[in-house]
């Protein structure tokens, strides 16, 4: 009797172990289960000396199973962006008011993750040299200013500053934008090849050690924080690879947040690694400069607010038509790692 006793309290405890088992396993597939990715090689460009975010990802793991192929550098945001629409590259990245006039212009793309900005630490500044005439705004009208790139960020910043002191338009006009590489624009100021050079980063921070300029202004002073860009996807990417889509935007999006989170040297040594890692001979020595992402929002979370700043101004200056473009229309967070309504830290 007691024998049998025993034969079936075992069955009975082993059924519950059985049971307990199988609904641990129930619960933990959904979560270790990925859906099938619809490709697997994501194409884009680099910056030289510079470490992206999409390459930041990738070397901390949130990428896999993906793999990148780089299809060499960039120079500005606005022909990174071009290569996304004619499907040369996968995934691009630019200031939103350029992103804003391709989509104007019906290019198919969508913002899917902002991934640079200002901050205290992270700005573009607008210099003259320590004995120029200029203090003022009225003072540049006839003058030369050294920008990356034209309309692009640096452009829309000088136009917004320009407007906001009084400038009509006819005078804003009177303004001459000149392309120079940022490399260059401290030498320009100096040599009176312009009248205002735009720094940021090492290079600003390298000419203020020589001395001899000061600060007219800066993006900050305008805008305070803010996330000036974003990475952009093509509309028939997304629909055609909307795993891969997801898993590359969560990937950037949580590499941005590491960067955001974890204290600049150890940012800066993995920034060096990777670059000396990946031997495409450039120079790295800005890395030590580096001091935050500047982006405004965790992950890069995009909102309405951060593209109406830029609408609003391309409706002021006439190049929108009132109502034209809609915010909301020009960019999706459902990809983001830490988008609305998704606790992506229980993940």
């Amino acid at each position: 009797m007691n024998s049998l006793f025993r034969f079936v309290r075992a069955r009975h405890r082993a059924a519950r172990l059985a049971l307990a088992g199988a609904f641990m396993l129930g619960l933990a597939a959904p979560a270790a289960a990925e859906p099938p990715l619809e490709k697997t090689e994501i194409r884009y460009q680099g910056w030289a000396g510079q470490v992206t975010f999409i390459e930041l990802a990738d070397d901390l793991g949130y990428l896999t199973p993906l793999k990148l192929k780089w299809v060499g550098n960039t120079i500005s945001g606005p022909q990174d962006i071009q290569t996304v629409v004619t499907g040369d590259i996968d995934i691009g990245g630019a200031f939103y008011g350029a992103i804003l006039k391709l989509i104007a212009a019906r290019a198919p793309i969508k913002a899917v993750v902002g991934y640079y900005g200002s901050d205290a630490n992270t700005y573009q500044g607008y210099y003259v040299k320590d004995d120029s005439p200029i203090k003022t705004a009225r003072d540049l009208i006839g003058k030369k200013v050294a920008v990356n790139t034209l309309g692009a960020h640096l452009e829309f910043v000088l136009r917004e500053y320009l407007a906001r002191n009084g400038l009509s338009a006819s005078e804003a006009k009177q303004v001459t934008l000149v392309a120079v590489p940022p490399v260059t624009g401290d030498q320009a100021l100096r040599q009176g090849q312009v009248e205002v050079s735009t720094l940021s980063g090492i290079l600003r921070d390298k000419a203020l050690e020589r001395g001899g300029i000061r600060s007219l202004f800066s993006d900050t002073d305008l805008f305070g924080q803010f996330t000036g860009g974003s990475y952009v996807l093509r509309d028939k990417f997304i629909k055609d690879n909307p795993n891969a889509s997801r898993k590359l935007v969560e990937g950037v999006s949580r590499a941005i947040a590491w960067a955001q989170t974890t204290p600049a040297d150890e940012v800066r040594a993995r920034f060096d690694r990777i670059i000396a890692d990946r031997k495409r001979n450039e120079d790295a020595s800005s890395i030590k400069y580096w001091k935050s992402t500047g982006v405004a929002s965790k992950g890069g979370v995009i909102s309405d607010r951060e593209i109406q700043l830029w609408i609003d101004w391309l409706e002021k200056d006439g190049l929108f038509k009132p109502g034209q473009i809609k915010a909301s229309d020009t960019y999706t967070n459902a990809f983001n790692y830490f988008r609305p309504g998704k606790t992506a830290e229980v993940q």
